[in-house]
């Protein structure tokens, strides 16, 4: 017999734990953007060793689980001397490895601009990165948005995997009361809706700016 009642009392700690789930996405998504820009710019550039290096990027970290990603990251660069708490090194894992989806997505979004609109800024005069700056970039990132916005998605869900490097966010939290109470349908069902809330409302905030980005376009 289900008793939900069991989670009452935990819902501040669900909450909170919540908060940190939130603040994990936050900080990868932030960096994957950043790295997602850095590869992707390193990725069309002529300088060979940049766009290999952006290649193997991107290959590598597509290729490989990101389990493995996180774990290398936690358990593995202490063998080298770099050690990070878990909640640092499970944002790193997580925005290394959203940078790789977001520079092909952005990638993407700069071939879908006509060739013609570089070379009518070059005939201006204008320099290799203000045509970049000024026009092929916002075009492009206006065209990836809703490409970004399922990545961002994506990464809120995966966040549940730092719990396996100890952070103390909505899913280790949830795992944790689950045990104690033998409660595991009712606090995995109140995680998966605490999930579900948080990812349909970054889902409307992504369609609103969506939306806006279509007005400022026509």
């Amino acid at each position: 017999m289900l008793d939900f009642s069991l989670v009452e009392q935990y819902v501040p700690f669900l909450l909170k734990a919540s908060v940190t789930t939130l603040e994990i996405f936050i900080f990868s998504i932030a960096l994957g953007l950043v790295m997602g820009i850095v590869i992707v710019i390193m990725k069309i550039s002529k300088f060979k060793p940049f766009s290999l290096f952006a290649n193997f990027y991107i290959w590598t970290l597509r290729g490989t689980p990101l389990l493995v990603q996180l774990f290398l990251v936690y358990f593995g660069l202490p063998q080298i001397g770099v050690e990070l708490a878990p909640f640092p090194a499970a944002v790193l894992a997580l925005g290394i490895n959203a940078g790789a989806y977001i520079a092909e997505i952005l990638r993407g979004g700069i071939l879908s601009i006509p060739k013609g609109q570089m070379e009518a800024a070059q005939s201006l005069g204008l320099s290799y990165p203000t045509i970049m700056r000024r026009i092929i970039f916002p075009q492009a990132f206006r065209v990836s948005i809703p490409a970004i916005g399922n990545e961002s998605i994506t990464l809120l869900k995966d966040s549940s995997l730092a719990s396996l490097v100890t952070v103390s966010e909505l899913m280790m939290t949830s795992q944790r009361f689950a045990s104690t109470n033998y409660a595991f349908i009712e606090f995995y069902i109140s995680a998966a809706l605490l999930y579900l809330i948080m990812t349909t409302i970054l889902s409307f905030f992504l369609s609103k700016i969506e939306f806006k980005m279509s007005i400022s376009e026509h």
